[in-house]
């Protein structure tokens, strides 16, 4: 059995979807923290029978946004002095900023090109997120778990 040690100071990126911790990983530019961060893919779980886990090694900003857009089932354990002292659960936000972009030529930000590329959250059911300018809505629809 692997066993990964556990951390004194900092985060414990938890239940993420097996196979997506590279993307976390990319999307919150963990490569360029300067701290042991650990990837742990496919690691048995219970409830989703695998899921990947990020280790962070220091309390640095994390985008709880980016995070719950990118999967609301996740949860982050913060870490203090060895144990866990809060958990977070998070939910998908309702706007997300420079995470994707639009993919409408006829949008405002296709040509002015230091705007922000802003998501509105318009169907918390169905998942919906649509372009603050131009209300062009997210191509790829995100799964429900």
């Amino acid at each position: 059995m692997l066993n990964i040690s556990g951390i004194e100071n900092g985060y414990v990126i938890d239940h993420i979807e097996a196979g997506k911790s590279l993307k976390i990983y990319e999307l919150l530019k963990l490569d360029k923290c300067d701290c042991p961060v650990a990837i742990i893919k496919n690691a048995r779980s219970n409830k989703q029978g695998k899921k990947d886990i990020i280790k962070i090694e220091a309390l640095i900003d994390l985008d709880l946004d980016l995070l719950g857009y990118l999967d609301d089932s996740v949860t982050v354990n913060v870490i203090r002095g060895g144990k866990i002292v809060e958990k977070k659960h998070l939910s998908l936000p309702t706007q997300i900023t420079d995470v994707v972009k639009c993919k409408n030529p006829r949008c405002i930000t296709s040509i002015e090109q230091g705007l922000p590329h802003v998501f509105i959250l318009t169907d918390a059911e169905k998942r919906v997120y649509r372009c603050k300018y131009c209300e062009e809505q997210l191509e790829k629809g995100r799964k429900k778990k």
